[in-house]
C-alpha cells in the first residue's frame, strides 16, 4: 500500500542519517496503532537497537524527533515504551479521499485481470431438499467467489448434482411403494421437499424391517445388510446403472421435480451456477480413466472384482473406486468430474466448497489424480468448513430432523418484518416494498450470521440472535446504511463536492472513518488468501461502529456552518455508503436506503 511504502523510505532515511549505516529494509516494523493510543502507525523499534546502541525509548524518541523534523509526512508522534506511534500529517487522509471520490468500486479489480478459477459449492442430493448446512455451503460458495472476482479473478460457479446413487434410489423405491402417485401439483408440495419425504419414509421402513429380523434372531449387522428394502433399493441401482429403461424413467421424472425445487430455493436466496454437472454423467467418465489406469502399479482388483488403489506408500489406506458388481463409486465421479472440468475450462485452480467430514476424501482425490499423471490436480483445494448445529444438537436428513433451507428464510423474513414494524419507520413503503424489505432484512440476518464466523470453525446457528438490529449483525450494519442514505438526502448531496482541504481540520473521528476506507482493499485481498469471508464481515462491523461513533461525536452534518467541514464528511458519508454497499455485496447481502 502506497502510504506504507513512503512511510518506510521515509524510517529508512531517519535511520541512516541518526545512526550512519544502511538498514534492512525488513527492519522497518510497521503496524496499524492500537485504538487506545494517538496515532496511525506504529514502529517497532527494538529491531533497530542494534544500530542505535540505546534503549528502546531514546531510539524511538530520536527517530520521532527526526521524522518532525524532517518529514513532510509526520504531524506529531508519541512513545508508549519500545513503540513509536506515528501520526501522520492531515494532508495524506485528505489528499486520499479526494483521490478515491473519483473512483467506482474502490478496491475492486477488473475480474478476469488476474486468472480463471472455478469454485465448486453447494453440490446437493436429489434425495432431499436444501438445508441449514446447504445455507452454510451455499453462502460460502457465494461469497469466495464475488471475493475472488473482487481481487481480479474470472470465476466459473459450478456444482455437481449427485443425482445418482443407492440414496437416490431409495426415495425412489419408497415413492414407488407408497407414493399412490402423489406429484408436485396434487400434494402442494415443492419437488424436493416431496422426494425428501420418501426419503425418510424408506428410512422408517428401513428401521422397522431391521427390528423385524432382530426379533427373529438375526445379530444387529445382518439384519442391516438384510432388510428386503434395502436389497430392493440395491437391485433398482444396478438397474438404473445397465439402463433399465422403468427405472430411469421413474429416476427423470423424480429429478425433474427436485430441480424446480431446487431453482426456486436458489433465486430466493440470491445464488447462481454458471454451468452445473451431472454425477450421473461425470461417473461414466471417471469409471473409463479408472480402467484406463488399472495397469498403473498402483492400481490392484481384489478376488471380488472390485478395483482400487494403494496408498500406503503416501501412509493412507487403499481406496475403492470400482465396486465388485462394476457400480461406482462417489470418488469415481469425482475423479470423472474433475478431468471434464479441466478439458472443458483449462482454470488456474479449482475450489471445492464441501464440509470438512469431507477432508480425508479431497486429500485423496488429489493424489489419485496426481498418479494418474494429471499435473493441473496440484491446483485442487479444498475449502472445507465447519459443521452448522442447532441449540437442540446436530441434523440427520434421513430422520427428517434438518432444519429445511426455505422454512429458514421464510421465517427469517417472518421475524424480520415483526421487529421492523415494531421500530415503526416503514409505514411509508407500500406493502410489495415491505415485503421486499423484510426479505432483504431476514436474508441478510441470515447469510450474516452465518458468514461472519470463519469457515473452518463449527458454528452454533441462533435465528433470534441473527435479527437483533443492535450488535455484530446484518440488520445493524443496514440500519446504518440507510442512517448515511438519509443523511445524504435531507443535504441534497448529489455529487463529488470541491473542498477547501487547508480550511478542513480533520478531528479524531474523521481521520479513524478515513483510515478505515484506505485499509478496504487490503481487507478484500486479505480475504482472498484466508479464502475467509468473515475478514469481509467482521471489517464491515468495525467499520459502522467507526461510523457511528464519528456521527455521534461530530457536530450534526446538515447544520455544520462551515461549507467545507460540511462537503469534506458529506463526501466523507458518501464514500461510507459505497464502501457499505460493496463489503456486503461481497458477501451476497444488499443494503436497503430506507429502514
Amino acid at each position: 500500500m502506497i502510504i506504507e511504502q513512503e512511510l518506510e523510505k521515509e524510517l529508512l532515511k531517519a535511520a541512516k542519517s541518526l545512526y550512519g549505516e544502511e538498514i534492512d529494509a525488513k527492519l522497518i516494523q510497521l503496524q496499524k496503532t492500537r485504538k487506545e493510543f494517538e496515532g496511525d502507525y506504529t514502529l517497532v523499534v527494538f529491531p533497530l537497537l542494534r544500530s542505535s546502541k540505546k534503549s528502546p525509548e531514546k531510539t524511538a524518541e530520536e527517530i520521532g524527533n527526526f521524522m518532525e523534523q524532517h518529514s513532510e509526512m509526520l504531524d506529531k508522534f508519541n512513545v508508549v515504551k519500545g513503540f513509536l506511534n506515528l501520526r501522520l500529517n492531515q494532508s495524506i487522509w485528505t489528499d486520499f479521499l479526494s483521490h478515491v471520490m473519483v473512483k467506482d468500486n474502490y478496491g475492486f479489480q477488473t475480474p478476469g485481470s488476474m486468472g480463471k478459477v472455478m469454485i465448486e459449492f453447494s453440490s446437493p442430493n436429489t434425495n432431499k431438499p436444501l438445508h441449514l448446512g446447504h445455507l452454510r455451503n451455499n453462502f460460502i460458495g457465494d461469497a469466495i467467489s464475488r471475493i475472488y472476482e473482487a481481487n481480479g479473478k474470472e470465476v466459473i460457479r459450478t456444482q455437481i448434482i449427485n443425482d445418482r446413487g443407492i440414496h437416490i434410489c431409495k426415495s425412489m423405491l419408497a415413492w414407488q411403494k407408497f407414493g399412490k402417485g402423489e406429484n408436485p401439483s396434487n400434494s402442494g408440495l415443492k419437488g424436493d421437499k416431496l422426494v425428501g419425504k420418501y426419503y425418510v419414509r424408506f428410512d422408517q421402513e428401513y428401521k422397522q424391517q431391521i427390528a423385524e429380523l432382530i426379533d427373529n434372531g438375526a445379530d444387529e449387522e445382518t439384519a442391516k445388510k438384510n432388510a428386503p428394502i434395502l436389497k430392493e433399493a440395491q437391485e433398482m441401482l444396478i438397474k438404473w446403472e445397465n439402463g433399465d429403461q422403468e427405472v430411469r424413467t421413474l429416476w427423470e421424472k423424480m429429478n425433474n421435480w427436485v430441480y424446480e425445487g431446487f431453482d426456486q430455493t436458489y433465486r430466493s436466496i440470491g445464488v447462481s451456477f454458471d454451468t452445473l454437472y451431472y454425477e450421473s454423467n461425470t461417473y461414466i467418465v471417471g469409471r473409463e480413466k479408472v480402467l484406463e489406469h488399472e495397469q498403473h502399479p498402483s492400481f490392484y482388483r481384489k478376488e471380488d472384482g472390485s478395483v482400487w488403489i494403494d496408498l500406503k506408500e503416501e501412509k493412507l489406506d487403499d481406496k475403492l473406486l470400482l465396486r465388485s458388481d462394476g457400480t461406482s463409486v462417489y470418488m469415481t465421479q469425482d475423479i470423472g468430474t474433475a478431468i471434464l472440468r479441466e478439458e472443458e475450462y483449462h482454470c488456474d485452480s479449482y475450489y471445492y466448497v464441501v464440509g470438512n467430514e469431507q477432508d480425508y476424501h479431497f486429500k485423496v482425490l488429489a493424489l489419485i489424480l496426481q498418479k494418474m499423471g494429471f499435473e493441473w490436480a496440484n491446483d485442487l483445494t479444498h475449502l472445507s468448513y465447519g459443521m452448522v448445529d442447532l441449540p437442540s444438537g446436530k441434523m440427520k436428513s434421513r430422520e427428517g430432523t434438518v432444519v429445511d433451507a426455505d422454512d429458514l428464510v421464510d421465517e427469517m423474513k417472518q421475524t424480520a418484518a415483526k421487529i421492523s414494524q415494531s421500530h415503526g419507520k416503514i409505514d411509508l413503503l407500500d406493502k410489495t416494498e415491505q415485503e421486499k424489505l423484510f426479505h432483504i432484512i431476514g436474508l441478510g440476518a441470515l447469510k450474516y450470521f452465518i458468514l461472519k464466523v470463519d469457515p473452518k470453525k463449527r458454528m452454533l446457528f441462533d435465528p433470534e440472535e441473527s435479527v437483533d438490529f443492535n450488535g455484530n449483525t446484518a440488520p445493524f450494519i443496514q440500519y446504518t446504511h440507510a442512517r448515511i442514505c438519509s443523511i445524504l438526502r435531507k443535504s441534497a448531496y448529489e455529487s463529488v463536492l470541491e473542498v477547501d482541504q487547508t480550511a478542513v481540520s480533520l478531528a479524531k473521528e474523521d481521520r479513524d472513518l478515513v483510515r478505515m476506507l484506505y485499509d478496504f482493499p487490503e481487507v478484500i485481498k486479505d480475504a482472498a488468501l484466508q479464502k475467509s469471508p468473515a475478514l469481509i464481515a467482521n471489517f464491515t462491523y468495525d467499520f459502522v461502529k467507526t461510523f457511528n461513533h464519528f456521527y455521534q461525536n461530530t457536530p450534526p452534518i446538515v447544520k455544520e456552518t462551515s461549507i467545507d467541514i460540511k462537503n469534506f464528511r458529506l463526501n466523507l458519508c458518501a464514500k461510507s455508503v459505497e464502501l457499505i454497499q460493496n463489503s456486503m455485496s461481497l458477501l451476497g447481502i444488499d443494503v436497503p436506503e430506507r429502514m
